[in-house]
């Protein structure tokens, strides 16, 4: 199976989203602002969103016969996108580090761009 890096990717990224949000709902709570914890739960919100749509692209990919390069890059970008958006915002929150703002648009953008292209496949019918 030709998307079963996506598979894995997706079950991976599911399992550690379950694991960031039950630590920042136990074990945060306490150590964050209110403003740093709803950042944390916009990340895991997120982050679950796009390791559930990496398993939905790798389903989609399963249906096709051979898996065109196009879905290979959309998946990509779905997972890097949630690497650098939650990512930064898990960091920011529990360093404090400033200077990784930036990079949360950069994942913003980088998700975007991934479903962009997911729709780009799908409208030439792969």
């Amino acid at each position: 199976m030709m998307g079963q890096w996506m598979v894995v990717a997706g079950s991976l990224s599911a399992f550690v989203g379950v694991g960031l949000g039950a630590f920042g709902a136990h074990g945060l709570r306490d150590r964050l602002d209110e403003r740093m914890l709803s950042a944390w739960e916009t990340a895991v919100q997120y982050h679950l969103i796009h390791a559930l749509a990496l398993l939905i692209v790798a389903a989609l990919a399963a249906r096709a016969a051979t898996v065109p390069t196009s879905v290979h890059v959309a998946a990509g970008l779905l997972l890097a996108g949630q690497l650098l958006f939650s990512g930064s915002i898990y960091l920011l929150a529990t360093t404090g580090m400033r200077w990784l703002g930036p990079i949360t648009p950069l994942g913003g953008v980088a998700l975007m761009l991934g479903w962009l292209v997911l729709a780009w496949a799908a409208a030439r019918g792969f």
